[in-house]
């Protein structure tokens, strides 16, 4: 009988560090963004990113919803691929702070570019759904190979 006891207990414990469905819902939704951004998917990134947001990227580049898209669909800002390597999800309320690791490649104002970013950015809860309102990126090293 020790086994079975032994076994539910473990079960149990495992059940209760295991994301929930909405931090599993948010985490999704971020790796949908990043495919979105390779992707040039202007719809999808038009619906989850947030008309208030402010977008830092690692160098300093500001960009308010309309200047982010603008910068995708001219060129001017193309990713070729953002490579999460961790993304932690944090619920409080109507928000949720993400934080995490991507590795980017792409290609700015014709240079090309390769980081690894430590980043932190928050979801809304808007009418319409979540919404991303805010990103901000640090350069932790070059991309990983």
């Amino acid at each position: 009988m020790r086994p079975i006891f032994f076994f539910a207990f473990m079960l149990t414990l495992s059940v209760g560090f295991s994301q929930s469905k909405l931090e599993l819902k948010l985490e999704a939704l971020e790796r949908q963004r990043f495919e979105a951004m390779t992707t040039t998917n202007l719809d999808f990134l038009g619906k989850v990113l947030s008309d208030n947001l402010v977008y830092t990227h690692s160098n300093g580049m500001l960009e308010d919803k309309a200047q982010h898209l603008d910068n995708i669909r001219s060129g001017k800002l193309v990713y070729k691929s953002m490579q999460p390597e961790e993304i932690k999800v944090r619920i409080h309320r109507k928000a949720a702070v993400i934080t995490g690791i991507v590795n980017v490649t792409g290609v700015l104002s014709g240079k090309e570019f390769a980081v690894r970013l430590r980043y932190t950015d928050f979801y809304i809860k808007e009418k319409g759904g979540w919404k991303m309102a805010g990103w901000q990126s640090s350069r932790v090293e070059e991309a990983k190979k």
